[in-house]
């Protein structure tokens, strides 16, 4: 059989790709490449410009110097699927298909750049430890990129085992709920097991990334889930649930009850890259709210007849609620801003605008004239 009928199996079920996620979708994709006789594969690890591939043939390490180099956000990543070459030491990853979905951050890097830390990902497993105190800031800049991926979230509540009291898990279990609409959370023991078959049921549906700070307990996690220790698990310290990179890599793995899971390094910063759709998603009730604002611009300051502020005022909306709305928006806002001139310019206007309406409202308390 030539190298390129291996990529077009009619029954998908018996794809040597099917547990890695081949469907009927990415075979049509991939119909040019296979006349071509590249060979189909999914990326499963990235180090040191080269990756790791699975293929119809087998896992094999192909170089990906054929790939865009000089953005960023076409990188081989960690879940793209490729069309490789199918010989060569190393063999060459000649492209990639089109990116179903993706989850990008921005980085530490001057020059505001994406990084894009999985490809092809159906659910976002946000992974947040019960050993220390939630952080709800947090768990909401996690789900405002996960939403933006075009993923679906879940929130994780790991080591669920240190809660033995069920009111007060539960209370914990509504507090995350209040900031995750529409988001199912799962508290989850991997000492217990408990939960475990419930986020099983939930990752066997496609491919889910699993995302956290160091010491939320993502490699326990995964290898509650593989049904082997695949994960090296470091211990987690006490004093404030913090702990090593045990993850430095991010690497894709075929679960045994179905789907397919990518691990990552704890993230020690989760920077928005141009993430305005996931804020509103994450914060749906202050929009809702907002079109009840006497201004359709209403910044939800100070303004008259502001529908948010006078949900706060009533104590239906929780004052930290909108102050993390703010901050979000502000920090995606500057992301934006510095790759796009326009909406720079008009940010710096909207700036002028309120310092000028700040003097002359100083000015009028004070009875006298703006210099």
């Amino acid at each position: 059989m030539p190298l390129h009928e291996h990529s077009q199996v009619s029954d998908l079920s018996a794809h040597p790709l099917q547990p890695y996620g081949w469907d009927a979708a990415w075979e049509a994709e991939f119909t040019p490449y296979a006349e071509q006789g590249l060979m189909p594969g999914r990326v499963v690890r990235v180090d040191r410009g080269q990756a790791d591939v699975v293929t119809t043939e087998g896992l094999i390490r192909a170089d990906t110097v054929l790939v865009t180099p000089h953005d960023p956000l076409r990188v081989v990543c960690t879940g793209d699927w490729a069309a490789v070459e199918p010989t060569g030491d190393p063999q060459l990853i000649r492209t990639l298909l089109p990116r179903r979905t993706a989850f990008v951050r921005s980085t530490s890097s001057q020059r505001s750049e994406g990084q894009i830390l999985a490809a092809n990902v159906d659910h976002a497993v946000i992974a947040v430890s019960l050993a220390v105190e939630l952080d709800l800031g947090r768990i909401e800049r996690f789900l405002a990129l996960a939403w933006e991926s075009g993923a679906m979230p879940v929130v994780v509540l790991t080591k669920a085992d240190l809660v033995p009291d069920a009111t007060g898990l539960s209370y914990l279990v509504e507090d995350v709920e209040t900031v995750a609409p529409g988001v199912q959370v799962l508290p989850v023991s991997s000492v217990t097991g408990a939960g475990l078959d419930a986020l099983t049921a939930v990752v066997a549906g496609g491919t889910s990334v699993l995302l956290g700070v160091s010491g939320a307990g993502k490699s326990t996690l995964a290898n509650a889930l593989l049904g082997q220790d695949v994960m090296e698990v470091q211990a987690t310290r006490d004093i404030d649930g913090k702990g090593r990179h045990t993850t430095t890599t991010r690497n894709l793995l075929a679960l045994p009850g179905g789907g397919v899971l990518i691990d990552t390094p704890g993230l020690r910063g989760v920077g928005l890259w141009d993430a305005g759709s996931g804020v509103d998603q994450v914060f749906a009730e202050i929009g809702e709210l907002a079109q009840d604002c006497r201004f359709h611009d209403c910044g939800h300051v100070a303004e008259p007849g502001c529908a948010v502020l006078a949900a706060i005022e009533d104590g239906s909306l929780p004052e930290r609620r909108l102050e993390s709305w703010r901050k979000l928006m502000r920090e995606n806002q500057r992301i934006v801003a510095k790759t796009d001139a326009r909406l720079r310019q008009e940010m710096l206007r909207g700036w002028k605008q309120r310092s000028s309406e700040g003097r002359a409202n100083m000015a009028a308390k004070r009875g006298g004239r703006i210099r």
